[in-house]
């Protein structure tokens, strides 16, 4: 009898509630799940005559956050739903930040094709009125390449030095009110530097010049340069500080030939995080270079032209061709701004430091 009893299987129990079931969702439920939203949000749309496609969006991302939770606690549980509508969160998250970049670009270039060639790159605005066509935007081209390029020389050796600084040798009051202030001109608008520099140009009666407009970017630029820059080389470990030092190597050269290499990738990508950042700006050039409609490569003397200011410029005019040329400008805007960053990723993994197994 009591052989028999022993002998006996165990019973199954139930699942408690908030345990793991067995019974789970296939790979292709939250595809499906979000097929169903997207279907239902646009029924409801249609059917409550929304005009706008956003309405549509948000109502088919709220379903389908709500369709995945009440499916995974039908089919599963509901730890398994809210791990899910915790996922399903941060994809509505990533699509409703990546679908405005998406349309920005295809509005950009969809317009800005019509009359971006080879003449619009290589000829001027000279000779050619606001509401005609034709005409080019390679004056705005050189003034920005200039001025954004003159800032950035100025701009890196500073904001590496001054983080070599704050990180290596920077200690006590001194260190901590330049920290301070870098915060502090991290969040200073393009206007006020504009306005700043052109306040000296009036004391000192200098002309209106490239130069000038350099000068207020590079405003903008240095603390961006400054803190990507710091934060790089506080990730260099310390190991490899203390290695060389043990050496007998002085710490100016440890810092020269140890930690500068190992974080180069990273503070170049944060110098073209900072062009970027500057190639945009309007401001201080219409109050410091006033714009031009001829070529002029000399950034220290005369009016220039920089690619924000003719974007503005031309869409100011309110025609249709200086509209096309505004898209058009924009286009090669996001084009530089594209490529500036192709280009550190490539110098990144170049000066990336090699690691042999």
């Amino acid at each position: 009898m009591s052989t028999a009893i022993q002998d006996a299987p165990p019973v199954a129990e139930a699942p408690r509630e908030g345990s793991l079931s067995r019974r789970g969702l296939p790979r292709w439920a939250p595809l499906g799940f979000a097929a169903a939203a997207i279907l239902l949000g646009i029924g409801i749309g249609v059917v409550f005559d929304l005009s706008s496609r956003v309405q549509w969006g948000l109502i088919s991302a709220l379903l389908y956050v709500l369709i995945t939770y009440v499916a995974t606690s039908v089919v599963e549980n509901r730890r398994q739903a809210k791990d899910r509508v915790a996922t399903s969160l941060i994809w509505v998250s990533f699509v409703l930040a990546i679908v405005p970049l998406f349309s920005l670009i295809w509005m950009t270039v969809s317009k800005g094709i019509k009359v971006l060639d080879g003449y619009f790159l290589s000829h001027s605005m000279a000779g050619v009125t606001g509401f005609e066509p034709g005409g080019g935007a390679y004056h705005a081209i050189i003034g920005t390449l200039e001025q954004v390029g003159i800032a950035t020389v100025i701009s890196a050796p500073l904001g590496l030095l001054t983080a070599v600084y704050l990180v290596e040798y920077g200690k006590g009051a001194l260190a901590k009110a330049v920290t301070f202030f870098v915060d502090v001109m991290t969040g200073i608008p393009s206007i006020v530097a504009g306005l700043f520099i052109l306040s000296i140009m009036l004391l000192a009666d200098l002309p209106p010049s490239g130069l000038m407009g350099s000068l207020a970017l590079t405003i903008l630029m240095l603390p961006v340069v400054v803190r990507s820059t710091e934060e790089m080389l506080k990730l260099v470990p310390n190991e490899l500080r203390e290695a060389a030092l043990a050496l007998g190597v002085p710490k100016w050269r440890v810092i020269l030939k140890v930690v500068i290499p190992t974080a180069i990738g990273g503070i170049t990508t944060g110098v073209m995080l900072a062009v970027a950042r500057i190639a945009g700006e309007t401001a201080p050039i219409m109050l410091l270079v006033f714009g031009s409609q001829l070529i002029n490569s000399n950034p220290f003397e005369g009016p220039q032209s920089s690619l924000p200011f003719y974007i503005w410029e031309q869409y100011r005019v309110g025609s249709e061709a200086s509209y096309d040329r505004a898209w058009a400008a924009a286009l090669v805007l996001i084009a530089f701004v594209m490529i500036l960053n192709l280009v550190a990723r490539g110098i990144a993994r170049w000066k990336a430091p090699k690691t042999g197994r």
